[in-house]
């Protein structure tokens, strides 16, 4: 009977490892999804955001764009022919280096006539002083004639430099408008030239973030989205309305930023309040920004629309709310499970 009874409680202890089996396989099989569906797994606490109120600092982004700081169009009082056009669109010249020559030889001509007709009032002057008693009349008449010729000459001195076309500063060529053989009218341009070592930013605003505006003010700003340090140097009233218009200096010495881009000044305005989140809990599909909430229920994903990014948070405009905890790190998905 000893033995009888023992065979029972084993054969008890079978069957119930043989429920837990069961139980257990049960168990496996209702995590089982069906096919294509994903599982995503549920990351700690720790790796959430709670959403606040944070204060930010308020600003006003003026849009405008970044011009050299000089530029040129060149021409000549001139009328001939261009004999010499020493550039190229794009090089870069050094101030008063040649660009253009234009056909001077009528210049040197008249310039040999105005010469023979100075060393003629010298011969004057010569038989005026020999006879001055009798020739001072005529003497008064020569010296009259020569201080005539002399400004003849210097005038003629003066045209004569407008033959060649120098560069007024150091720059870049950026337009060429004419060829040897051309011909050069007076006011025609030839040459426009550009520095842009600096750029200077205009852009409009308010009356109200002019005023709070000072010369040699550090101001952030972006070129073609390219961050920069902008330098103000003045607020002045714009043409357009009630507006004003900032000008910024930005340094530009290695040429990398170009003339004529579109450019933001930041300006800052005081503060204000905003929901945040770290940036790296920002998940995107295509076009859409999205957050994933923790909630009682699970996770779940909520699309929102983004607004201004400072440092390594951004602002939540809309679809987040005070209280709401966010995913910071997105867990990677289980593959689809088999039947």
């Amino acid at each position: 009977m000893h033995t009888h009874q023992f065979g029972a409680r084993r054969a008890g202890r079978f069957a119930a490892i043989g429920v837990a089996a069961v139980v257990f396989v049960a168990s496996c099989t209702h995590t089982h999804q069906s096919e294509g569906e994903v599982t995503v797994a549920t990351p700690s606490l720790t790796d959430t955001y709670l959403v606040h109120d944070t204060i930010l600092a308020a600003v006003f982004d003026a849009a405008g764009v970044a011009a050299p700081i000089q530029q040129a169009t060149l021409s000549t009082k001139l009328m001939g022919t261009v004999t010499d056009v020493r550039v190229k669109e794009g090089d870069r010249v050094t101030t008063g280096q040649p660009l253009v020559r234009i056909d001077a030889r009528d210049l040197a001509a008249k310039s040999a006539q105005v010469s023979a007709s100075v060393a003629d009032a010298e011969a004057v002057h010569r038989d005026a002083l020999t006879q001055a008693n009798r020739m001072r009349a005529l003497f008064a008449d020569s010296a009259a004639t020569r201080a005539q010729l002399d400004a003849a000459a210097t005038e003629l001195g003066a045209i004569a430099s407008y033959s060649a076309i120098r560069a007024p500063f150091a720059g870049i060529i950026t337009k060429r408008f004419v060829d040897p053989g051309a011909f050069a009218a007076p006011g025609s341009p030839l040459i426009a030239i550009q520095d842009v070592s600096t750029l200077r930013i205009s852009a409009n605003t308010t009356p109200e973030v002019a005023r709070e505006l000072h010369r040699g003010q550090s101001l952030a700003a972006t070129i073609e989205g390219q961050p920069v340090t902008a330098t103000v140097e003045g607020a002045v009233p714009s043409i357009a309305g009630n507006l004003y218009t900032i000008n910024a200096l930005v340094a530009n010495r290695s040429g990398m930023l170009l003339a004529g881009s579109t450019a933001t000044i930041t300006v800052p305005t005081g503060t204000r309040t905003a929901l945040v989140v770290p940036a790296s809990a920002i998940v995107r599909e295509g076009d859409l920004t999205g957050v994933t909430l923790r909630t009682a229920q699970g996770d779940e994903r909520r699309w929102v629309r983004l607004g201004q990014l400072s440092g390594s948070m951004i602002e939540i405009a809309a679809g987040v709310g005070a209280g709401d905890r966010v995913v910071l790190t997105l867990p990677r998905s289980v593959g689809a499970a088999e039947n």
